[in-house]
């Protein structure tokens, strides 16, 4: 911890040299204060002041930020003046398993490089919606499902060989928590036809995606000694139509996950006079195949997933669906999309864990900075297993099974007012986790 701390402010000390040269170096810093409501090792909330500071470093397309926060109280007990919260700097704090690179790597906020869509993107820290390839086997994978309780650090890494004026081949890379190297995945693409004037297929894309998780009960209280999940698959991807206006990819893709499950794949996505967003696919499955494995809220569900793996596939082969459209306004500051997909069958009479024999809704929305005076936000809500206790509808607003959260952001001058909230239905003892967090922040 010394060793951390000397380290910290040489790099701080440095960069607020650096910061008065114009040599394009950025500096900024932030303080914040708040609220955390978390949830402890016997399942109770509880409640704990924080208080941070969040150094910000950037030089070009390199950026790095860290998150030193401190959660306490004041006068927990007559004989205690204040009490830090120590599950923030006690490896396996209360049983929890968390070991020292599990608290201490997500200190750094994130290391940056680049921008999404740059022949050489590296993030590395919280992850928000990953996809890998056509998002059949990893699609918008998010590693911040248990903020503020838990922040992750993983890295996700997209190099394109166009970079080196090679544009015959590129890979994207995920790992979701760097401490415990439990998610990983892969897509190696090329593009075969890339150095001719054939139109059209000079952009075609022939991936491989390879993901596995070798923890799938990491988050489980009593493990059942489930094995490691590990899925492969193969991937063709043909942008149709390039620019700003109306952008269109058709793409395919055959996926093979444990016990001989298999799924196949074919869609298309694009946007319609530049604001409107849409995509659709038809999938072709075996029994107990589990398309998009790796996706939003990955963490909550991947114990029940795992379980599906584990138990031997039975039943007939199905066809199923997939259905997305929303907009997108002002350089994407105004969005929201809708996507629903299930199959094209009547829920199972005798209810099963597989969120693949059921529908399943998710839908996003945000208002960006400067929009609306000070506020901005994000919202998410996402609904598994529809019908499967009731009628559709009735279902579609009933919070079982159900993971919302939402950030709302007020801005006046430097301050910055936001409320985190997280809502998630917890399938291991049929009850909700909430946590949030009330933050205020002064940038300088």
């Amino acid at each position: 911890m010394r060793k951390f701390t000397i380290v910290a402010a040489l790099v701080l000390a440095c960069a607020g040299a650096w910061a008065q040269d114009d040599g394009g170096l950025d500096f900024q810093a932030g303080i914040t204060l708040g609220t955390d409501v978390i949830i402890d090792a016997y399942g109770n909330p509880q409640t704990w002041n924080s208080l941070g500071f969040q150094p910000d470093l950037s030089l070009g397309n390199f950026g790095v930020g860290f998150d030193l926060t401190m959660r306490f109280k004041l006068a927990p007990t007559s004989g205690t003046a204040m009490e830090i919260y120590p599950g923030d700097w006690v490896p396996d704090y209360e049983g929890s398993g968390r070991s020292f690179l599990d608290l201490y790597l997500p200190k750094i906020m994130y290391v940056r490089y680049g921008q999404r869509g740059d022949p050489l993107y590296a993030k590395l820290g919280s992850i928000d919606d990953l996809t890998l390839g056509t998002g059949f086997i990893v699609g918008d994978y998010a590693n911040t499902r248990f903020l503020p309780d838990l922040r992750i650090f993983g890295l996700q890494l997209n190099l394109d060989g166009s970079l080196f004026d090679f544009p015959y081949i590129g890979v994207e890379l995920l790992t979701g928590n760097l401490a415990r190297m439990d998610v990983l995945g892969g897509r190696l693409y090329v593009r075969p036809l890339a150095g001719t004037e054939i139109p059209l297929l000079s952009k075609l894309q022939i991936g491989g995606t390879a993901a596995a998780d070798f923890q799938p009960e990491l988050y489980v209280d009593t493990p059942l000694g489930n094995d490691p999940v590990a899925m492969f698959g193969a991937d063709l991807y043909l942008p149709l139509i390039e620019g700003d206006a109306f952008p269109l990819a058709v793409f395919t893709e055959l996926a093979f996950q444990p016990q001989s499950r298999t799924g196949y794949m074919l869609g298309a996505a694009g946007r319609l006079i530049g604001i409107i967003t849409y995509g659709a696919q038809l999938r072709f499955l075996s029994p107990g195949f589990i398309p998009t494995y790796f996706d939003a809220n990955y963490d909550i569900y991947r114990a029940v997933k795992s379980d599906v793996m584990e138990s031997a596939p039975s039943g007939d082969p199905f066809a199923g669906w997939m259905a997305k459209a929303g907009a997108s306004f002002l350089e994407d500051k105004i969005f929201f999309d809708v996507t629903v997909d299930g199959p094209f069958a009547a829920n199972p009479v005798v209810p099963t864990d597989n969120p693949a024999e059921y529908p399943h809704l998710r839908g996003v929305a945000g208002i960006g900075e400067g929009i609306l005076g000070g506020f901005f936000f994000d919202f998410a809500y996402d609904k598994y297993f529809l019908g499967k206790e009731g009628a559709f509808f009735s279902e579609l607003v009933d919070p079982t099974n159900a993971i919302i959260t939402a950030a709302v952001n007020f801005k006046t001058g430097a301050a910055v007012f936001t409320l985190l909230y997280n809502l998630t239905y917890n399938p291991e003892d049929g009850d909700f986790d909430v946590t949030s967090s009330l933050q205020s922040s002064i940038k300088f």
